[in-house]
């Protein structure tokens, strides 16, 4: 279910983003940090090594160079998130934000947490689908059954597709896949890491091969899946509260715009005596980069 490419492989991630889970009225996770970029470095070897996608970290970083950021650079990393307006359970996968939020079940006696991942999604063409399922199966080293429209697909662009894909580096599926409720859709790995962060497959959703290795391991059959529509959140972290705006997908502009984010503020606000920073707000709206920013008190 993904689009082929030429392979790119990456430094592996040092660590999933795994963060306490804030108090209910609080929903804001992480830090926004940087690091400077080696001579040999690209902006994607950085995404990958700090749990980043590719669309997350050019926004987070205009004007940079994507394959030569320049030896001594400051990337900016967009490692802060305001949690989705969700249930904190199960998998959360909110579309526009290229991001999947995993609430592992409560242990006794330890904090509940959070960790997140980026993801790749469906292009404008062949949308992953919104609303609740859940994981119904998993599997190790599965095969791909290329379903007709994707092989036809194919046959157009010059390329011809066997009927069924078998484990190996040639499977676009990777070592782990979790099989959705939903007919046909799948989150799990990929042979094509760079990839990671964009809209490039057939409706499935993708993780870095380290992070569904880890979600596979973890991720009990049942498990709740939502999945959203939401390029503008707002939250409140210790009295603050951040805007974080994400350009809206192609084939739904009307969440867009200072209307759309001073919507989302109002709603946020509600029944709190707030001074609300309205250029703020209209400038986080135009530069939709991802990153939350403070907006009011």
């Amino acid at each position: 279910m993904l689009v082929c490419g030429s392979l790119w492989m990456a430094p592996h991630a040092v660590s999933a983003q795994t963060f306490a889970l804030p108090p209910d009225k609080d929903a804001v996770i992480g830090s926004i940090e940087s690091t400077t970029a080696r001579y040999q470095d690209t902006l994607l070897d950085i995404a990958r090594k700090h749990e980043v996608g590719y669309e997350a970290i050019v926004a987070a970083n205009p004007g940079v160079d994507l394959w030569l950021p320049g030896d001594g650079t400051r990337i900016v990393l967009p490692t802060r998130h305001v949690l989705p307006d969700a249930p904190r359970t199960g998998l959360v996968l909110n579309l526009p934000e290229f991001r999947l939020y995993y609430y592992p079940a409560p242990r006794p006696g330890r904090q509940r947490q959070v960790v997140t991942y980026p993801m790749s999604i469906g292009d404008a063409d062949w949308r992953t689908p919104l609303g609740v399922t859940q994981v119904v199966s998993k599997e190790k080293n599965p095969s791909w059954h290329p379903p007709a429209s994707v092989r036809a697909e194919h046959v157009l662009d010059g390329e011809e597709l066997p009927p069924i894909v078998p484990p190996g580096p040639d499977n676009p599926l990777g070592e782990f896949a979790l099989r959705l409720a939903l007919p046909g859709y799948l989150i799990h790995g990929t042979n094509k890491p760079y990839g990671i962060g964009t809209r490039v497959t057939h409706g499935c959703v993708r993780l870095y091969p380290e992070d569904i290795a880890r979600l596979y391991s973890e991720l009990p059959i049942g498990t709740p899946v939502r999945i959203m529509n939401r390029p503008i959140k707002a939250g409140w972290h210790h009295g603050v509260l951040y805007l974080e705006v994400h350009p809206p997908l192609e084939e739904d502009r009307s969440q867009s715009g200072v209307t759309a984010a001073a919507g989302a503020v109002i709603a946020a606000t509600n029944g709190r005596n707030a001074r609300v920073d309205w250029d703020a707000v209209a400038r986080a709206a135009r530069e939709r980069r991802g990153v939350p920013v403070a907006i009011a008190r």
